[in-house]
């Protein structure tokens, strides 16, 4: 029985090159991540490794509020330069330095902008000398208050030599200084792990980073030669006492490390969760594969069942095919899934400004086990029902001339109609209900058994529509055969096209939620946002874009400008929970250029939005602690409970507390002018002070809210692409589908091509058909996205998404490529079909 097997599966070279690559692209996206993933985790290892490879201990104080690599970056309290004497006369310390290591210091370019990052931080940092790992490469490290040094890094993608003038912007408005110094690290390297640095002098540094004379954010340690770094860490510790962190540099690599790789394993649950939609998609293209080799093998296995063949034996044959194809599968995908973990890790370090050292690629255990795992599992689990089909073959077929009867649809669409109405339950509970920590569960469990139940229905509904969108086609003879051949076997329409459904469904369905919610983004700002001028930056990097605070007030001064407001953002901690709150330098300002009337805060008092109150129990009145990223924790007084809308942000502190945030510049700027004052005689006043802030402009109202806007069309490309490997394997269902049909009708063909039927006829016959099934993969995708998402706006409606919208012309296309997806899909087996020997072709059996 094993030897026929193999024979029948080596026979058809064809099927098992269809119905295994959808498992290879499966597999490939499924090793990819993991790949990649590790291939991070190790250079991230190394790359902190080597940053603290000079440091066998190092001091900081405890950060005033902790910050989770999904937050942002963390604010160091700086720690007085006193410490250092302190940790000096310990005993066992050879060398200690005080450091300052901050985020911030952006170079402005030759080019007259900002360097940009979208990866590493841009630190600023104090001048400390050469060791074994820092080496100068040109000129002399800082010595005077307007000289800096920079690493290599940042001078090739600054192209600045030694004895240029540098801007620079950091916590405070753009200086400009003489670079007198670029250095690098061991190993040929121009940074470590793609940073950006500058180095001033210690008092410059200080001042520009921390904004406070004589602190440091850490202090680096040598041990004396006889002094291990964990003996010298305990003797440290308890002479600093509770308010410091004293760690070795060892712990300190594996804490940042790990930090890091909390983020990445965020990024590979996402590819993993695309790669399972791929893998879903790719078992309706096996079933079908299956279905209809089992279809075509009715002889062969009814043979087989009359020589004494057990129905046993019969499923244990397809479910071998099944695990030969899984296993070659796997093994190509992995193989495939290496490249591209590896283009991947290009990639990444590419977004980093190429300078990111990535370790060589490897393949860990948990990409080999999941390769075969996934590509086994899969293939097994798809060929399951057709094996079991295969084994009710009755031996007296082998006698007979006649293909398999499709089956009622009764037992399907009732089984449909239940596993749809348990999803959409599981949905509704999930968008409707407050569920809990099980929401996120729910609704996934919800889209996937409702896609399971939209495709046993499928079936029902593919006789009727498919024959009504072949009733476009049915001008002419080829037209009215491709689409009579298109709805002659509802199952296996209906299974190529539901994979099809699948990611067509997923991609309109984020489409009308990204589209709601910009529309509902652009709505709210016309009737909340009264300032006619907006100061505002793309994110390029892990800070946001800031500009000069005296900007405000000589944008207040000219002609026609009512009111010229700033906005400050911190991440705070209030009753030991991290909040988002924002700052301005006055409230009464800021609220007639958002449209309102305000008072000015004291600086003991905060303004709080209404629901935010609500839900904190907060009143007029109310003592609130809050720590900021910087400073003691202050006590202020809810002096404000504002309406929903009139004000920007939930918790609004007063002018004295940005001293303490973590970036003391504005992020936003609203500019309200006077009735009657157009806004192009403003707005050039406004570009031209904004000169010296090169990471922000000053836009109009609408070409603000567009722009804000357009961040949900990058998120909508962002899916399409991901989805784009799921819609690629239904595509190949497509392709196979036609090709075994093709192999299926030889006879039949035959005999149309006797009777008179043209090779060009029957290539559009097959063309029609591959058209007609993909168009209605692409509409059911499109009716099933749209109500989905549908219900997913309406369950937002609460949250901002007020309106919904169909995104009409997005849908349109995707027919209209469904339609040139059908037309490619047919290319290959519409050549086949029209190239048979008609003679050899009615004697086919």
């Amino acid at each position: 029985m094993l030897r026929a097997t193999l024979k029948s599966l080596l026979a058809r070279k064809l099927r098992l090159i269809l119905s295994g690559l959808a498992v290879v692209l499966g597999v490939m996206f499924v090793s990819g991540a993991l790949v990649l993933t590790d291939t991070l985790n190790r250079t991230f290892d190394a790359i902190f490794s080597d940053a603290y490879s000079t440091t066998d201990v190092s001091v900081s104080a405890k950060p005033n509020v902790e910050v989770s690599e999904f937050e942002g970056e963390e604010v160091a309290t700086p720690l007085p330069a006193s410490v250092v004497d302190k940790i000096k006369n310990t005993s066992g310390v050879r060398a200690a330095v005080g450091r300052v290591d901050s985020d911030g210091a952006r170079v402005i370019g030759s080019d007259g902008k900002v360097l940009t990052s979208m990866g590493p931080p841009r630190i600023g940092t104090n001048w400390t000398g050469t060791d074994e790992l820092l080496q100068l490469r040109e000129g002399r490290g800082p010595e005077a208050p307007g000289e800096i040094a920079m690493n290599a890094t940042t001078a090739s993608l600054s192209g600045y030599r030694i004895g240029d003038t540098v801007p620079v912007l950091t916590q405070q408005p753009k200086r400009e200084f003489t670079l007198v110094g670029i250095w690098g690290y061991a190993g040929d390297r121009d940074s470590i792990g793609g940073l950006q640095e500058v180095a001033f002098t210690t008092p410059v540094a200080q001042e520009l980073m921390l904004g406070e004379k004589d602190v440091f954010t850490s202090v680096t340690v040598r041990t004396a030669d006889d002094v291990t770094p964990e003996a010298l860490r305990d003797r440290i510790a308890p002479v600093l006492g509770a308010d410091y962190e004293v760690r070795t540099g060892e712990q300190l690599a594996d804490e940042n490390s790990a930090s890091l790789k909390e983020g990445i394993s965020f990024f590979n649950q996402i590819l993993l969760g695309f790669a399972g939609v791929a893998l879903f998609v790719g078992i309706f293209l096996i079933l079908n594969t299956f279905s209809i080799v089992v279809a075509q093998r009715t002889k062969e296995l009814a043979l087989l069942r009359a020589i004494g063949a057990s129905r046993r034996q019969v499923i244990n044959s397809v479910l071998v095919e099944a695990v030969i194809v899984g296993l070659i599968a796997a093994v190509l995908g992995l193989a495939a899934g290496v490249g591209a973990g590896a283009g991947l890790g290009a990639l990444f370090s590419s977004m980093g400004g190429g300078g990111l050292d990535l370790a060589p690629i490897g393949v860990p255990p948990s990409a080999i086990i999941s390769s075969f795992v996934v590509g086994i599992v899969v293939t097994v689990v798809a060929a399951v029902l057709p094996a079991l089909r295969a084994s009710r073959i009755a031996p007296v077929a082998a006698m007979q001339d006649v293909a398999t009867p499709d089956r009622p649809l009764t037992r399907i669409t009732v089984f449909g109609s239940v596993v749809t109405a348990a999803g959409a339950a599981a949905l509704s509970v999930g968008l409707f209900a407050d569920a809990g920590d099980a929401t996120l569960w729910l609704i996934l469990g919800g889209v996937l058994v409702t896609f399971i139940g939209i495709a046993l229905l499928t079936p029902l509904i593919s006789k009727p529509v498919v024959s009504m969108l072949g009733r476009l086609f049915a001008w002419s003879v080829p037209g009215r055969l491709g689409r009579l051949n298109s709805g002659r076997n509802p199952r296996r329409t209906a299974i190529t096209a539901a994979a099809l459904m699948v990611g067509i469904a997923l991609v309109t369905g984020v489409t009308v939620i990204m589209d709601s919610a910009k529309s509902s983004l652009k709505a709210e700002a016309a009737r909340i946002l009264k300032a006619q001028i907006m100061i505002s930056g793309d994110l390029n990097g892990p800070r946001p874009p800031t500009y000069d605070p005296a900007v405000l007030d000589k944008t207040s001064r000219i002609t026609g400008v009512r009111a010229a407001a700033g906005l400050y953002n911190d991440l705070v901690a209030i009753g030991g929970e991290r909040v988002y709150v924002a700052a301005t330098e006055d409230l009464a300002v800021l609220g007639q250029a958002y449209g309102t009337n305000a008072a000015t805060l004291r600086d003991d008092q905060i303004a709080v939005h209404a629901p935010e109150a609500t839900e904190r129990g907060w009143q007029t009145g109310t003592k609130v602690a809050i720590q900021a990223s910087r400073g003691e924790e202050h006590t202020y007084t809810v002096a404000l409970i504002f309406a929903e809308d009139t004000l920007p942000g939930s918790i609004i502190m007063p002018a004295a507390a940005i001293k303490d945030f973590g970036i003391t510049q504005p992020v936003l700027g609203y500019i309200r002018l006077d009735d009657g004052v157009a806004v192009s005689s403003v707005l050039p006043q406004v570009k031209d002070l904004l000169a010296d802030s090169p990471e922000v402009s000053a836009t109009d109202q609408q070409t603000f809210v567009n722009a804000q806007a357009a961040q949900f069309d990058q998120i909508i490309t962002m899916i399409q692409i991901l989805l784009g490997l799921a819609i690629l394997i239904a595509v190949l269902g497509v392709v196979n589908t036609l090709a075994l049909s093709v192999l299926e009708r030889t006879r039949e063909l035959g005999l149309l091509r006797a009777v008179g039927l043209g090779r060009a006829q029957t290539m559009r016959m097959v063309t029609v058909e591959a058209v007609v099934i993909s168009v209605f993969g692409a509409l059911l995708g499109v009716v099933v996205g749209a109500g989905l998402g549908s219900a997913v706006t309406k369950a937002l409606e609460n949250d901002g998404i007020t309106e919904l919208v169909l995104p009409w012309t997005r849908m349109g296309t995707y027919l209209a490529l469904a339609a040139l997806v059908g037309v490619i899909a047919a290319v290959a087996p519409a050549i086949r079909a029209a190239r048979l020997n008609v003679l050899g072709a009615i004697a086919h059996d």
